[in-house]
């Protein structure tokens, strides 16, 4: 196939989550991707269970497309690896705490004198500059420090945690991959480089549009169960009869006539949602009919009813009869034992096709003959880099 991204050359030194899962949609583009690994203190995701031939099924996720190079950058001569293969792979992703890249001798600014076109992208949870660029952190931090997690939960509760990791995917990977696609064409038009500076942080506030433009504006805070995407009106979760949930969202005034009628509530208006007065009552008759029911009575209730109600599906349910089953949602990859092992596609669907890596992420430093004599180290080179434990053998 013709990937789009077939001419893109990147060396990725991240790890964890946020760079990893930006970089598996550019390898599923296409794009050429080294992943530098230092193999005395490999990438956590590779210890993260289940194991398939020795490899976490996760890291081989997020890593698939990407050739690996197990390489001690803190040992004297690794730099000059790096210098060398700069010069073609010339789209950098970091996502080290700020001035690491620096101390190893492999920073922006360095590696530029190998490469002016450069384009040099760092992912981390504060940014470059401020007086939390320094400090550790995780998804649920860059969520509370974005203000996301003030009004996010239940008030009798407080904020709850998600099942995945919002700040890292939806802001870091996804932002990430924006800047660089932009860096790219920019580059394709200009001939010029540049350095991204993404923050995890910075990338939550961007998602809060939906209040903050409003507070902005000269509007309150937004609170707990009080607005009307997060609790404060009939859109939220229920449980049925059978412990499992309904999922119900009809915000709109055709879907909330519907929904009301299909319950049995049709005394309710839609000027009675938007009033928000007896909303507390609303939800409470709403809880009781759901509680009433099974999951399975609601799901054929609302079949072939148009009104944004939708069960709550575990996972195992969403690969057999949910509409992810039906797109092609999931495929086939071979790893490096030659074995086929299922995993989530590239959600993008071109008419040209539907883009996936060609293989799945392997053992550290798996590719390190390959990489480096694609660079123009001859074997002699190579085994002295072994001696020296610059690389793994």
């Amino acid at each position: 196939m013709n990937y789009p991204l077939n001419k893109m050359k990147i060396l990725d030194f991240t790890t964890l989550l946020p760079g990893p899962y930006g970089s598996m949609i550019l390898a599923d583009l296409g794009a050429d991707i080294i992943k530098i690994e230092n193999y005395n203190n490999p990438d956590l995701m590779r210890f993260l269970p289940p194991l398939v031939n020795n490899v976490s099924a996760g890291y081989a996720h997020l890593n698939r497309g990407k050739r690996s190079l197990g390489i001690d950058l803190k040992k004297s001569g690794a730099k000059e690896i790096i210098y060398r293969l700069v010069k073609k792979y010339d789209i950098v992703l970091d996502q080290f705490r700020p001035g690491v890249m620096e101390r190893l001798g492999i920073g922006y600014e360095k590696l530029r004198e190998y490469n002016e076109s450069l384009i040099y992208c760092s992912v981390t949870g504060y940014g470059q500059k401020g007086t939390y660029a320094n400090r550790a952190g995780h998804d649920i931090n860059y969520l509370s420090l974005a203000g996301i997690n003030s009004y996010s939960g239940r008030k009798s509760s407080g904020p709850a945690l998600n099942g995945i990791q919002i700040a890292d995917i939806a802001g870091g990977s996804h932002n990430m991959v924006i800047a660089v696609l932009a860096a790219y064409i920019k580059r394709l038009d200009k001939g010029e480089g540049d350095y991204i500076d993404i923050s995890m942080t910075d990338c939550a506030f961007s998602l809060t549009a939906f209040y903050t433009a409003g507070f902005l504006a000269g509007g309150s805070p937004p609170q707990r169960e009080s607005e009307f995407l997060n609790g404060g009106s009939i859109y939220d979760y229920y449980r049925t009869l059978d412990g499992r949930f309904l999922s119900v969202g009809p915000v709109e005034e055709k879907f909330f006539g519907k929904f009301c009628e299909a319950i049995g509530l049709s005394e309710v208006s839609y000027k009675d949602l938007l009033a928000g007065e007896n909303i507390s009552e609303i939800k409470k008759k709403v809880t009781e009919i759901i509680s009433s029911k099974t999951l399975d009575h609601w799901v054929s209730l609302f079949k072939d009813i148009d009104a944004c109600v939708e069960p709550v599906l575990t996972i195992d349910e969403v690969t057999e009869k949910s509409p992810v089953a039906e797109r092609d949602m999931i495929f086939s990859i071979r790893n490096e034992k030659g074995v086929m092992t299922k995993q989530i596609s590239n959600p993008y669907k071109f008419r040209s096709g539907i883009y996936n890596s060609k293989f799945a992420g392997v053992t550290v430093g798996y590719h390190n003959d390959d990489i480096l004599k694609g660079a123009g180290f001859g074997h002699a080179e190579i085994k002295k880099f072994q001696e020296e434990g610059i690389i793994n053998k």
